[in-house]
C-alpha cells in the first residue's frame, strides 16, 4: 500500500495506521527473526498461512557461559529448544545464527564506555540497529529482494515523498502500550524497506489469544524484561556489570554538598533511581551524576532537580533521510525519552550536531546516555542521544 505525502511542501499527514504487512507479494522469501518468546512465535504462525517461501532464523546474541564458565543455566539453549519445537509445529524450516562476536564489539564494548564515563546507555537500541537489522539481515537475507519479519510491535509503510521517490515509515502499532518504536529509531531506509511487523494491527491480549488458540508451545512464555544479557539469576544491573566494570566509589552527596553516603561507581546508578543509603529518614533519588568530581547528587521524590523542560541530543538521526521541512516552525512534535512513558508535547530546534527539545511542561528523570525518539503523531521521525538535561 503506498501513501502519498507531499513531504517537501507541508508537514507529515500520514497520521492514519496503515501498514504494510499485506503487501507481501506470492512466492516473497521472508525469513521470520524468531526468540524463543509468544511474539515472535505467533509472527511466525500468522506468516505460515501466507503463500509465501519462508524460513525462520534464531539469533544468538550472549552466552551466559561466556560470563559464568559453566554449562548450566544458558537461557538461549532453553529458547533455541522452543523456537524449533514451534517451527516442527508450524513446519518450516530453521536455521541458528550466532553473532555473539558482533554483539560483543558493536553494542556490548560501546555500551560498557557509557557506563565507565557515568552515563546510561541504550543497549537495546544498539542492538537493533547493529544486530537485529544490521549483522542478522546481512547473515540471513539473499540480495535487496529478502524481506525479514519480527515480532516487534510496530508497523511501517512507504510515502511517496516525490513523483517515484519513496521513503519508508516507521510508524507506533494498534497497541500503543507495547509500542516498540522506541528501540527501532535507529534503523535506516535500506533496513525498513526490508523489514515487515506482523502484529502492528494486534494488541498483546490478542496475541496471546492467539498463541493459545493454535496451541502454540510457547503460549505461556512470560514476557522478557530487561536486557538480553543481564541473566535471569541476577536482575540488578549493578551487580551484573560488577563483573565487568572496576569499582571506583565516590561520595554521594545532597545538593549543598553534604556527604550522605558512598557510591562504587557511577555506573552503579542512573538518573532517577532510588538511591539505597542508609540511616536516611526518607527515600532519595538521583538527580545528578559528576564525572569530574566523581559524585552522585541525590534529593527527594519531588524536588525540581528531578525535573528537565528541555534536553539536547547529539548524532541525530531522521529516519526518512530527511527533517520534516517546517520542523523550525513553532509546529509541535512527541518526544518519547524512555520506552515506558509516552510522547510528550515539544518543540525543537536545530543545534550543532543534534536537536533541542523544549517540552511543554518539565519531565522527570531526563537521562544523559538514553535516547529522545521524535514523533509526529503515529509516525517515529528518528533519535538523538541525550547528552544534557537543563
Amino acid at each position: 500500500m503506498l501513501i502519498r505525502c507531499a513531504f517537501r511542501a507541508q508537514t507529515i499527514t500520514l497520521h492514519r495506521r496503515k501498514y504494510a504487512t499485506d503487501a507481501l507479494r506470492k512466492g516473497s522469501k521472508v525469513v521470520v527473526a524468531m526468540s524463543g518468546g509468544v511474539d515472535s512465535s505467533v509472527t511466525a504462525s500468522l506468516l505460515a498461512e501466507k503463500d509465501i517461501d519462508l524460513s525462520a532464523v534464531f539469533m544468538r546474541n550472549w552466552d551466559e557461559r561466556d560470563e559464568a564458565a559453566s554449562d548450566t543455566g544458558c537461557q538461549w539453549e532453553k529458547d533455541w529448544e522452543d523456537v524449533r519445537r514451534v517451527c516442527r509445529m508450524l513446519d518450516i524450516p530453521v536455521k541458528m545464527v550466532d553473532l555473539t562476536q558482533q554483539y560483543w564489539t558493536r553494542v556490548f564494548e560501546p555500551s560498557l564506555l557509557d557506563w565507565t564515563a557515568g552515563v546510561t546507555p541504550n543497549p537495546d537500541i544498539a542492538c537493533n540497529k547493529e544486530i537485529k537489522f544490521q549483522a542478522l539481515i546481512d547473515a540471513t537475507l539473499e540480495g535487496p529482494d529478502g524481506i525479514i519479519a519480527t515480532g516487534h510491535y510496530a508497523g511501517t509503510n512507504a510515502i511517496e515523498i516525490a513523483p517515484g521517490t519513496l521513503r519508508h515509515a516507521l510508524l507506533r502499532p494498534v497497541d500503543t502500550h507495547k509500542d516498540q518504536t522506541y528501540f527501532l529509531s535507529s534503523v535506516n531506509q535500506k533496513q525498513l524497506s526490508q523489514a515487515i511487523f506482523p502484529l502492528a494491527e494486534y494488541t498483546k491480549e490478542q496475541v496471546r489469544d492467539l498463541a493459545r488458540t493454535r496451541k502454540l508451545p510457547t503460549a505461556a512464555r512470560p514476557d522478557s524484561v530487561g536486557l538480553c544479557f543481564v541473566g535471569q539469576k541476577e536482575r540488578r544491573i549493578d551487580k551484573f556489570l560488577s563483573h565487568y566494570l572496576t569499582p571506583h566509589p565516590g561520595p554521594i552527596t545532597d545538593p549543598q554538598g553534604k556527604v550522605l553516603g558512598e557510591h562504587q561507581g557511577l555506573w552503579t546508578y542512573t538518573i532517577g533511581q532510588c538511591a539505597r543509603i542508609k540511616g536516611q529518614p526518607q527515600k532519595l533519588f538521583v538527580a545528578r551524576k559528576d564525572a569530574g568530581q566523581n559524585s552522585i547528587v541525590v534529593v527527594p521524590r519531588h524536588h525540581p532537580a528531578l525535573f528537565s523542560t528541555s534536553a539536547q541530543t547529539n548524532q541525530w538521526h531522521w529516519i526518512m533521510d530527511d527533517p520534516p521541512p517546517d520542523s523550525s516552525t513553532d509546529r509541535k512534535f512527541g518526544a518519547k525519552i524512555c520506552y515506558r512513558e509516552p510522547p510528550y508535547p515539544c518543540q525543537i530546534s536545530n543545534r550543532e550536531n543534534g536537536l533541542e527539545i523544549v517540552f511543554d511542561h518539565p519531565i522527570r528523570g531526563i537521562t544523559p546516555g538514553q535516547y529522545a525518539v521524535l514523533y509526529d503523531g503515529n509516525v517515529c521521525l528518528g533519535n538523538g542521544k541525550i547528552s544534557q538535561a537543563n
